[in-house]
């Protein structure tokens, strides 16, 4: 998913990212709002994973969200 749809659609996954990563805050997907590095910024500080960790989940959870 390119970062233009990631945008488009983040009022729609930001629910379901507070339920992925329950430890992220509104506060937290607020400041995001639809950038995704800043969403693998979050998850790296909040889960201590690495960039390309955190990458991958992103991936993943866009890949399950999308079928």
């Amino acid at each position: 998913m390119n970062e233009d749809i990631f945008k488009g659609k983040w009022t729609q996954l930001k629910g379901k990212a507070k339920e992925k990563w329950g430890e992220l805050t509104n506060d937290d997907l607020d400041i995001v709002e639809g950038k995704r590095d800043q969403l693998v910024g979050k998850i790296q500080e909040r889960y201590g994973r690495t960039k390309e960790e955190a990458e991958k989940e992103i991936d993943d959870w866009l890949s399950d969200s999308d079928r």
